[in-house]
């Protein structure tokens, strides 16, 4: 599959452009598995997205989804904001993710 155009950090240059297997694909082109669970996480970003048009902070989207923020640390190796909004599609993240 090609992908659509991203920026210089992986992340879409057309939010429209999103599909979930768009997703799939930019996170295996990263070498980043996407179980359910980190699957569930996007899906539940761009629900937050739609609903509210911002990307949340970490601790507000932990919240939201009803998760442990610390585990969603640990599943996701990194600011899970990051991953969770670029194979999502969303804009990246400002201020401390």
């Amino acid at each position: 599959m090609n992908l659509p155009e991203r920026d210089d950090d992986g992340y879409l240059a057309d939010m429209k452009a999103w599909t979930p297997e768009i997703g799939q694909t930019m996170a295996k082109h990263d070498g980043v598995e996407l179980d359910d669970v980190k699957w569930g996480h996007i899906l539940k970003a761009r629900e937050y997205y739609d609903e509210h048009a911002v990307v949340p902070p970490i601790r507000k989207f932990a919240k939201y989804a009803g998760e442990n923020q610390k585990e969603m640390f640990k599943l996701w190796m990194t600011g899970p904001m990051k991953p969770i909004t670029k194979y999502g599609g969303l804009p990246k993240p400002t201020g401390c993710v």
